[in-house]
């Protein structure tokens, strides 16, 4: 069974991208090479690099969490990101 992850990115304009997955590294390179698979958002704010990520049981706990992480304010995203 694959595990999931929910995972932040950091783009090259400091901003922060969240998401989920059950592969990291695929995923940031994803982000970072193809138009196609890759966020809309990272891709005009390339290189990103992984600077977050928290395993999940299942595909539906790591969408919950990643809802969850995604409301925080900046600076509580920010805390999170510092805690790893």
């Amino acid at each position: 069974m694959n595990s999931w992850y929910v995972y932040f990115v950091r783009c090259a304009d400091n901003s922060l991208y969240g998401g989920i997955t059950t592969d990291l590294k695929r995923r940031v390179a994803e982000h970072n090479n193809d138009n196609k698979k890759g966020a809309k958002y990272t891709r005009t704010r390339r290189p990103v690099t992984l600077v977050y990520s928290e395993q999940c049981l299942d595909k539906s706990s790591a969408a919950k969490r990643e809802y969850q992480i995604k409301h925080l304010s900046k600076k509580a995203k920010e805390l999170l990101v510092q805690s790893q």
